[in-house]
């Protein structure tokens, strides 16, 4: 018992160190990317969120945050999460592999102004930076959540926030949820209309 004690403690001053580097390296681009998500709403775009695993609840998560609302009452707000519709998700795997599950759908719902929004622990995920590569061919801004080094997402985001301490999914993944909460909680607060 005194050893599981021990690990979690362990495990969750490893979790706090990686969100502090976190906000020293890109608490200014957390910002800019809340700032990002409103001036594309107030152009009449809409958020697309993206991820595998872990990463598309959090996109599904984020997605909700915005549509319903967070922390302040809020009309609904334009949000999409390309990770819940199991009929486009089977059927563009089925037909086109797993590569395009997200490509087909950015390519019928992106338009130029909207954000997408990329997480991949790794930034290596092939699905989502074909993706992306689609999206800003179509104008759209690109946010990355990213950890570890960045992967390729780091290269072809506006914005990249990376969790750079995280060694593994997990604790990369505890990062990003407090940057996407953050970035939905500070959308609402400087970055919308009244």
């Amino acid at each position: 018992m005194e050893k599981a004690k021990e690990y979690l403690i362990e495990t969750a001053k490893e979790s706090a160190a990686i969100r502090e580097q976190f906000l020293k390296d890109h608490g200014r681009d957390l910002i800019e990317a809340a700032q990002m998500l409103g001036d594309s709403i107030r152009g009449g775009g809409k958020v697309l969120f993206i991820g595998n695993g872990g990463s598309a609840a959090d996109a599904q998560h984020a997605a909700a945050e915005m549509v319903g609302r967070m922390l302040l009452e809020r009309r609904p707000l334009p949000a999409v999460a390309l990770t819940t519709d199991t009929s486009n998700l089977t059927a563009i795997g089925n037909d086109y592999g797993y590569d395009q599950v997200f490509l087909r759908q950015v390519q019928a719902l992106a338009r130029p102004g909207d954000v997408l929004v990329a997480i991949s622990t790794s930034g290596n995920s092939m699905n989502v930076k074909v993706a992306v590569e689609a999206a800003r061919a179509q104008k759209c801004k690109i946010i990355a959540l990213t950890g570890g080094t960045g992967g390729k997402l780091k290269e072809l985001a506006d914005i990249t926030l990376n969790a750079s301490l995280g060694k593994n999914s997990s604790r990369i993944q505890e990062t990003h949820i407090f940057a996407l909460h953050s970035m939905v909680d500070l959308l609402d607060r400087f970055f919308l209309p009244e």
